[in-house]
């Protein structure tokens, strides 16, 4: 058995829903305020509307709860990554080729199987030249 544990969050739900509703409304504002101010004649006014809505979203999203496990998360699966043998070149090679046959004979077999139902079809059938 695993003696590990999980702690729960002392936090409330509610504040980490907030505080993600809140994340997708910056973006979400940064996005129309870049739409908004696409009509002004500075182009950089919208662009910095964009960057400064979707900054303020990330940088609220980072500090809820939701935005702590998806960090701890990735630091996880950056963990597992180092774990996964990842196959030499040669081997890399050498599979790609045994698929790409398999698919050409596959390829071949069934458009020869095509031929012989449709043939067969046209027979039965009696229509066809």
């Amino acid at each position: 058995m695993n003696d590990e544990t999980k702690h729960t969050s002392t936090a409330p739900a509610a504040t980490g829903t907030a505080q993600l509703v809140i994340a997708i409304l910056l973006a979400v504002g940064g996005i129309a305020a870049f739409y908004f101010l696409k009509t002004r004649p500075e182009a950089w006014a919208s662009w910095a509307g964009l960057a400064g809505g979707v900054v303020l979203g990330i940088l609220v999203f980072a500090f809820s709860p939701y935005g702590r496990r998806f960090w701890q998360f990735v630091l996880e699966a950056r963990v597992e990554l180092r774990k996964v043998f990842w196959p030499t070149r040669q081997e890399t090679l050498t599979t790609t080729v045994v698929v790409l046959g398999f698919v050409v004979i596959a390829s071949v077999f069934f458009w020869l199987l095509d031929l012989v139902l449709a043939s067969a079809t046209k027979f039965i059938t009696g229509q066809g030249s």
